[in-house]
């Protein structure tokens, strides 16, 4: 049974930064993209960034601000947020996507910026 646990998420000022974390446990293997989403209260889930071996995509709200990195032996993904702003207030999301076309995602948690 393969679960990705998040950690980092909390409560920051405007302008602070966040690390979240996501590592995966059981048996995953041939892991392609790794990738965070995010969704506020009424608003639908969205992506925030992904990383490949190859490519690294971010949302347009979050280029220069955020930075997704992954360690593969760890198999865990990491979502650098810098100068954060009330409206990246949401659960946040990590998705594992395997070469074999199993999806999994963590539990979420919250990430709130205060103005």
């Amino acid at each position: 049974q393969v679960q990705l646990v998040e950690s980092g998420g909390g409560l920051v000022q405007a302008g602070g930064s966040l690390r979240l974390s996501c590592a995966a446990s059981g048996s995953i293997f041939s892991i392609n993209a790794m990738s965070w989403y995010r969704q506020a209260p009424g608003n639908q889930r969205e992506l925030v960034a992904t990383i490949t071996s190859v490519v690294t995509h971010y949302a347009d709200s979050v280029k220069g601000r955020f930075l997704i990195s992954r360690d593969n032996a760890k198999n865990t993904a990491y979502l650098e947020m810098n100068s954060l702003k009330p409206e990246d207030t949401a659960v946040y999301y990590c998705n594992f996507a395997t070469t074999y076309g199993y999806n999994y995602w963590g539990q979420g948690t919250q990430v709130t910026v205060s103005s």
